[in-house]
């Protein structure tokens, strides 16, 4: 191998691990001051590590992020910091398409969490905070996720879930629970009717990576008044198609087989 050969491999190398300890994003910038490489270096490298399918740029930002091809190759999942960084610029898309708040949680050591939010321009919303953990049984973020898991997981989560009672409406049983996983897994998308909080109504869709099963979810909140039932109908298709997005940058894609088993 030729000396200069040696050097672009471990300038490349520099790169991508520049881009990895900055929480798998950064900016061009970033990147050279990182590696201490020239800025039309950097470029060229990132750019270069673009074509073969490490990095992505964000078309807004302009900052470069891994893709899933590294964690395919290590078989690594994201921290939910990761995830949820990945899926800010998604969850402002669909609040600025709908008008209503967005949020997206993931699924991370036997909890599923809040990672990323937008709110609406609109006084009257639904209070989210990033790092709260939700109920798995009683909100549509944590049915979305649960249906889309293997299925000793899921066999596993309902069995040590305790069925607290949040809400008049609030699953409370395993069987009732265990039926409803069975209607998600059907249509694609989970209803929390209010079941978390009276008076809120959401729809959530999986967001998927490379292995198939879910990792996170997408959601759309909002008080009862605005979320009707027909608003909830009219509202499947831009979740489905923002969490399908979602989902391409943790390496689902079409072909992808979607397994529940």
């Amino acid at each position: 191998m030729k000396p200069n050969t040696h050097q672009s491999l471990g300038r490349g190398l520099q790169v991508l691990e520049a881009v990895a300890s900055s929480g798998g994003k950064a900016s061009l910038t970033e990147a050279a001051r990182r590696t201490a490489l020239h800025r039309s270096t950097a470029h060229h490298l990132l750019q270069q590590l673009v074509i073969f399918g490490y990095l992505r740029q964000d078309a807004q930002t302009r900052c470069y992020e891994l893709t899933a091809k590294l964690f395919r190759l290590t078989a690594r999942t994201w921290t939910a910091e990761q995830i949820g960084r990945m899926a800010d610029p998604v969850a402002a898309e669909l609040t600025e398409r709908i008008g209503e708040g967005t949020s997206v949680a993931a699924y991370c050591d036997s909890t599923v969490m809040i990672v990323a939010k937008c709110d609406p321009n609109n006084p009257l919303r639904v209070v989210q905070d990033v790092g709260a953990a939700r109920p798995i049984h009683a909100t549509a973020v944590g049915k979305a996720i649960v249906a889309f898991l293997p299925s000793r997981e899921r066999t596993a989560i309902a069995a040590r879930l305790k069925y607290e009672r949040y809400a008049p409406r609030t699953i409370t049983t395993r069987s009732g629970f265990e039926a409803e996983i069975r209607r998600i897994q059907g249509q694609g998308y989970a209803i929390d009717d209010e079941e978390h909080h009276e008076g809120v109504r959401c729809i959530a869709a999986p967001v998927f990576s490379y292995t198939g099963h879910a990792i996170g979810s997408l959601c759309i909140v909002g008080p009862k008044a605005r979320m009707t039932r027909q608003r909830l109908k009219d509202l499947r298709e831009p979740i489905l198609d923002c969490a399908q997005s979602l989902s391409t940058r943790f390496g689902w894609t079409d072909a992808a087989t979607v397994s529940i088993q």
